[in-house]
C-alpha cells in the first residue's frame, strides 16, 4: 500500500501557463459557478475580488437547457421537490453564453485563468469555440460517459470531480479519459452543501491517484478552508473552493462558500504551507537558527589561560553560554588538540582550534576604501595585523550608553562609520515609517542620538569626509508584506522623519533591506527599501543616499523574481557605502563570499562602473569571532576581484 500522506500520481497536465502535479505550487480555483445569481456585474465583481485574493483560476458553469433536461423548455413540472428546486435557482440564475464570455474575457483581463463546467454537448462545442485551457467535469456527469468521451475527444485537458461516485465508476471513467489521450486531473470530492467533516474521507485522494494514474486534487464543500489546506500538504495538485460576497443568498452553493477575505486566506496560507512542507533533504540549520544558536545554545570554554604550543586536557574545558563558539558535541575533537594561539580565561574555543590553518589579518590591497566592522571592545584586537581604511562601528543600544572616551583614547590612522543598533531594550526598533507616532518620534530620537555620536567620534579619527551615518529606517511588518500599493505612505512618513533630522557634518545613509529580516529571533517582512524600484524612485525624490548591503538587496531579488544585476545597476549611483557578503535563497543573510547565489566577479565590474570609489565592509555573519576569522576569509576572496 502506498504512503497515503503522498498521492500516487501520473505525468503533469498543463493548463493555460501552469503546470498542474507533483512539486507544483497547488492551482487554486475559485468557483464562481452560478454564485453570481444571474448578474454579469456580480460575477465580474466575483473575478475581480478571486482575482485580488491571489486564486490563480476562476470557475463558471454554462448549461443549455434545452439539450440538458429532459423538458427542454426548463419547466420542473412533475418532478420531484430536488429537481424542482434546482430547476428553479437555474432558471432565474443561469447566464447566457455570450454574458459567461464577457466575463471570461474579464477574468483575463484581470490575469486570471477561467475554466467552465459544460453540462452538456452544446456548452462543451461552446467552451472549446471559446477557447478554455481546461473543462471541468462535475461530480454529477462522472458517470455520464457519453458527455465525458465528448469532452475528451476536444483533447482540451479535463479535471473530473469524483464526488457521488463509487470506486468501480471512479475507475471506469478514469480509463475511458486515458484511454483517449487527454491529459487529466482527477478531484476527490465530498458532495453534500454543506459536507459533514465525518465524511469527507480526505484519505482517499491518494487512493484515486493510484486508480487514476494522473494528478488529484480536492474539490471542498465543507465549512471553511482547513480541509482544502490539509488536502494541499497531503499532496493535492488542485483546490477548488466556491466564493461568494454573501453566504445568506438564495442557492445551496452560498453556504458552503468562502468570502472573499477567507479565500484570500486560504490562497495566504496554501502557499505558506508550501513553503513548510520542504522537502526530505538532510535537515540544514537555518539562517535564523544559527543566530538563536549563537544567543541561546552554549559553547565550549577555556577554564584557564592556555598558551600556544599547549595541549587542551578535559579539565581545561567548560560548556558555557552563548553559543557562538565551538557546540559541546566537539569536546572529544578538542581534547588532545595542541593549540596554535593563546586561549585566556572563559574565551571560546572555535571550530579553526580543530584544524590546521587559521586566517589571519594583513593589510588588504582594493580598488576602493575598505573597512572592518568593530566594536568598542574588540576595535584593537580588528585592528592589530593590519590598517584598514575605515572601521564601522556596529552599535548596540548599550554601546549607545557608553561614554567613547573611556574606550578611545589615542588618535587612529584611519576614518570611521556608525551603523544604528538594530534592537534595543523593550523590543524596540527604529521604524519612521510606524504607523505609530510616538515610535515615529522615538526613531528619529535615536537616529539623532547616533548622528550626534558620529559627530562626537571624529576627534579620534583622520576624517578627510564627512563620516558616514548607516540606518536602517523601518517600515517592516510582522505578519505578511504589505500591498506595494501601501508602501508610499509609509515612504512619506520615512521622508517626513528624515527632515526632522540635523545631519550637518555627517553623511546619513538609509540601508537597503532583505525581504524577511531575522528580528527579535524570528521572521519579519520588511517593505521599504527592499525593491530596487520603488527604493530608487524615493532617493530621486528626496536625495537620500544609501548604504548598498548586497546580501539584502539579493535575497530581495530572489524573492521578487527580479534581476539582480539590474538591481545594482537601478540602486548603485545613488549609494555612498557597501555592505558585502553572499546571500542565499530568500532569507540566507550573510554567508561567507562564495557560498551563496551572487556572482562576485560580475558585481564587481559592475560596481567599478557604477560606484567607483566607493567603501566596503565584509558584513560576514558572526565573522568577528576568532580574532576575525570571517573577515579574514572574506577579504582573501573579495581581493581576487575587487
Amino acid at each position: 500500500m502506498t504512503d497515503q500522506t503522498t498521492p500516487v500520481t501520473g505525468t503533469t497536465v498543463r493548463i493555460g501557463e501552469r503546470t498542474i502535479g507533483p512539486g507544483q505550487p497547488a492551482f487554486l480555483i475559485a468557483e464562481i459557478g452560478i454564485n453570481h445569481n444571474g448578474s454579469l456585474e456580480l460575477a465580474k465583481r466575483l473575478v475581480d475580488l478571486s482575482a485580488d485574493a491571489g486564486a490563480d483560476c476562476v470557475k463558471f458553469q454554462m448549461r443549455d437547457m434545452k439539450a440538458l433536461y429532459r423538458q427542454g423548455d426548463g419547466s420542473s413540472a412533475g418532478e420531484d421537490l430536488g429537481p424542482q428546486y434546482t430547476l428553479d435557482l437555474l432558471s432565474k440564475f443561469s447566464l447566457t453564453n455570450d454574458e459567461l464570455f464577457e466575463a471570461f474575457d474579464h477574468a483575463r483581463a484581470r490575469g486570471v485563468e477561467v475554466m467552465c463546467t459544460p453540462w452538456d454537448r452544446p456548452s462543451v462545442d461552446a467552451l472549446v469555440g471559446y477557447g478554455l485551457p481546461a473543462l471541468k467535469i462535475a461530480s454529477a456527469d462522472l458517470t455520464n460517459h457519453d458527455l465525458v468521451s465528448y469532452a475528451a475527444a476536444t483533447g482540451v485537458p479535463l479535471i473530473l470531480s469524483t464526488g457521488m461516485s463509487s470506486e468501480e465508476e471512479i475507475v471506469e471513467t478514469a480509463r475511458l479519459v486515458r484511454e483517449s489521450g487527454t491529459p487529466f486531473v482527477m478531484l476527490h470530492c465530498q458532495s453534500t452543501y454543506p459536507a459533514p467533516f465525518k465524511d469527507v474521507n480526505l484519505r482517499y485522494m491518494a487512493r484515486i491517484g493510484e486508480l487514476a494514474g494522473c494528478p488529484v486534487g480536492y474539490s471542498g464543500h465543507e465549512r471553511g478552508f482547513h480541509v482544502p489546506l490539509a488536502a494541499v500538504a497531503l499532496g493535492a495538485s488542485v483546490i477548488e473552493k466556491h466564493v461568494t460576497v454573501d453566504r445568506g443568498m438564495e442557492g445551496n452553493d452560498h453556504k458552503v462558500s468562502l468570502l472573499p477575505d477567507e479565500l484570500a486566506a486560504m490562497v495566504r496560507q496554501t502557499r505558506e504551507l508550501e513553503q513548510a512542507m520542504g522537502s526530505a533533504a538532510p535537515r540544514a540549520v537555518s539562517t535564523g537558527e544559527m543566530m538563536n544558536r549563537a544567543n541561546l545554545a552554549k559553547s565550549l570554554v577555556a577554564t584557564r589561560w592556555i598558551e600556544a604550543g599547549e595541549v587542551v586536557r578535559p579539565e581545561d574545558v567548560d560548556v558555557k553560554s552563548p553559543g557562538r563558539g565551538l557546540q559541546p558535541n566537539a569536546l572529544s575533537r578538542l581534547i588532545g588538540r595542541t593549540m596554535r594561539r593563546p586561549i585566556a580565561v572563559g574565551d571560546f574555543f572555535y571550530a579553526t582550534d580543530l584544524s590546521d590553518a587559521v586566517p589571519r589579518g594583513r593589510d588588504f590591497d582594493f580598488r576602493r576604501p575598505w573597512g572592518l566592522p568593530v566594536r568598542y571592545h574588540d576595535l584593537d584586537t580588528l585592528v592589530a595585523d593590519c590598517t584598514p581604511d575605515f572601521v564601522e562601528f556596529h552599535l548596540s543600544f548599550r554601546d549607545m550608553e557608553i561614554d567613547p572616551a573611556e574606550m578611545l583614547s589615542d588618535r587612529l590612522p584611519f576614518t570611521f562609520t556608525c551603523h544604528t543598533p538594530d534592537l534595543y531594550a523593550g523590543d524596540f526598533i527604529i521604524d519612521l515609517a510606524s504607523d505609530d507616532a510616538e515610535v515615529r518620534h522615538r526613531s528619529v530620537r535615536e537616529v539623532q542620538r547616533v548622528i550626534d555620536l558620529t559627530r562626537r567620534l571624529t576627534m579620534w579619527f583622520e576624517v578627510p569626509a564627512p563620516p558616514v551615518v548607516v540606518a536602517t529606517l523601518g517600515g517592516f511588518t510582522g505578519d505578511v508584506h504589505l500591498d506595494p500599493s501601501r508602501r508610499g505612505e509609509r515612504y512619506d512618513r520615512v521622508a517626513e522623519g528624515l527632515a526632522q533630522l540635523d545631519n550637518q557634518d555627517v553623511r546619513l545613509t538609509a540601508q537597503t533591506l532583505p525581504p524577511f529580516p531575522w528580528l527579535m529571533g524570528g521572521q519579519q517582512f520588511h517593505n521599504l527599501f527592499m525593491d530596487p524600484a520603488d527604493t530608487a524612485l524615493f532617493c530621486e525624490r528626496t536625495g537620500t543616499r544609501l548604504t548598498l548591503d548586497v546580501s539584502h538587496t539579493k535575497l530581495a531579488t530572489n524573492h521578487l523574481g527580479t534581476s539582480f544585476e539590474e538591481a545594482v545597476a537601478v540602486l548603485a549611483p545613488f549609494t555612498d557605502h557597501l555592505h558585502l557578503a553572499d546571500a542565499s535563497g530568500v532569507d540566507g543573510e550573510g554567508p561567507q563570499i562564495g557560498d551563496g547565489d551572487i556572482d562576485w566577479p560580475r558585481l564587481a565590474q559592475q560596481l567599478d562602473e557604477l560606484a567607483p570609489g566607493v567603501g566596503f565592509i565584509p558584513e560576514i555573519w558572526q565573522g568577528h569571532v576568532n580574532r576575525g576569522e570571517g573577515f579574514w576569509t572574506a577579504l582573501e576572496r573579495l581581493e581576487a576581484w575587487f
